[in-house]
């Protein structure tokens, strides 16, 4: 790691902000024996993803110990066609529709607890709604008393960027006390909990969780042991909505920003009387989203791809062993793709489909987020209900800067205070988008 890769590792907004001007789109962060590239130029990120099939995924030190050796998320090879296969499956295209009522009474049950004058941290509470939807969708039927302890694991591994450095780089072995100790012991309890939660709908009949479809013994992934088992539970877990949390929380602070984009939303919602489900019934709401998605990605990078072979590439020669990594949060504020990067403008999403290179908040190529239809789908049922619901204040949107939980960036700790039943605006459904400096 050069000095660069120390920086990228150690303050890391700090460097994306001062690389955000950089034409090039290529940066070094590693050393001369081990070669790593930060890479956000829209076309070398496109061959990047379209040349894979010379690469590997590897692991994090971050997240690796955390969803473990197993994990899906770092598969590679045959295993990661058969997760994909066996997951993905269900997370795409009619399987959607299965979802709709579990998001949707839990969205509801989330709601019904905020009261008029109350004050809430707004990405705590999209923290705990995301876990109940994606716990109901991995496990079944599981309460806080399973997802209650989950939740404190991971804030105490990831809730801050002192716990994350201490928990990445204070990895004391043996039996000496310690965080890192602290964190195997609590990791262990709860791999059993998450077990025992998610056997009911295991021995059911039919793959009605998606334990159950991972558990099935079917071809193409065949029998998974208990330990495999656990260790997608973790990842399917904490991916599933860690990133979805932040993506909402930014979204409603971006629509708390912008007056008449929000009130233009509450038209169109008005006037279809959508959830939010069906995302060409809401084109302006699914486009704030995925504006959201861009000027505030949860996840900065595209994961580190490992070359297995001499390639050239972006126009110069790369040994094997060089690690590209593309930068999600630097390729979204490319002012050739976006102009004026920092302005919220969702009318760039408007009718206008964008390329897979230059856009690309899920990441992309046969790594692509499997569960990104989904989040894209609870990101509109939410902000639609909590537009439908309640008037939400910000009472300190200085805090809504980019903050670093293990490699997701949230929204720092956003108050949110509680109004009435919100007012709709006059103007028309399908009014201009008015376009605020970010």
């Amino acid at each position: 790691m050069n000095l660069n890769g120390y920086r990228f590792a150690l303050r890391t907004r700090s460097f994306l902000d001062a690389h955000a001007a950089d034409g090039t789109g290529m940066v070094e962060l590693g050393s001369a024996t081990e070669p790593r590239l930060l890479v956000w130029h829209p076309e070398t990120v496109g061959e990047i993803f379209r040349s894979e099939q010379q690469m590997v995924l590897k692991g994090s030190d971050t997240l690796g110990p955390l969803v473990g050796a197993h994990s899906l998320l770092f598969a590679n090879g045959p295993r990661h066609a058969a997760y994909r296969k066996v997951v993905g499956t269900a997370l795409r295209g009619r399987q959607l529709a299965a979802y709709h009522g579990t998001i949707r009474d839990a969205v509801d049950a989330a709601l019904d607890g905020l009261v008029p004058g109350e004050v809430f941290c707004l990405p705590e509470w999209t923290r705990d709604l995301t876990l109940r939807i994606i716990g109901q969708i991995v496990l079944g039927h599981a309460g806080h008393e399973t997802l209650g302890p989950f939740t404190r694991w991971v804030e105490y591994t990831l809730g801050s960027r002192p716990r994350t450095l201490a928990y990445r780089h204070l990895r004391v072995p043996g039996p000496l006390p310690s965080p890192w100790r602290t964190f195997r012991r609590r990791r262990t309890e709860i791999v059993h909990s998450l077990l025992e939660a998610a056997r009911p709908a295991m021995a059911a009949a039919g793959p009605s969780t998606l334990a159950a479809r991972l558990s099935a013994g079917r071809e193409p992934l065949g029998p998974v042991g208990d330990e495999e088992l656990s260790d997608q539970l973790v990842s399917l877990l904490f991916a599933g909505h860690e990133t979805t949390a932040s993506a909402i929380a930014w979204t409603l602070f971006w629509l708390h920003r912008d007056d008449r984009v929000r009130h233009d939303v509450q038209e169109e919602l008005a006037a279809t009387g959508d959830d939010g489900s069906t995302a060409e019934r809401v084109p302006l709401l699914n486009a704030v989203c995925q504006e959201a998605l861009r000027i505030s990605p949860p996840a900065t990078v595209a994961g580190n791809r490992m070359l297995t072979a001499d390639r050239r590439m972006a126009g110069r020669s790369m040994p094997a062993g060089t690690r590209l990594t593309p930068c999600i949060a630097l390729a979204h504020r490319n002012p050739e793709a976006y102009p004026h990067p920092w302005r919220f403008d969702p009318a760039r999403f408007l009718d206008t489909r964008r390329s897979a290179q230059e856009y690309l908040p899920f990441g992309g190529g046969t790594r692509r987020c499997l569960g990104a239809n989904l989040a894209m789908l609870e990101m509109r049922m939410v902000v639609a209900a909590v537009l439908r619901r309640h008037a939400l204040r910000c009472l300190n949107p200085e805090a809504g800067v980019p903050n670093l939980r293990g490699p997701a960036m949230g929204p720092g700790p956003l108050r949110m205070a509680v109004g009435g039943c919100p007012r709709r605006a006059g103007t028309a459904a399908g009014a201009s988008v008015t376009r605020t400096e970010g």
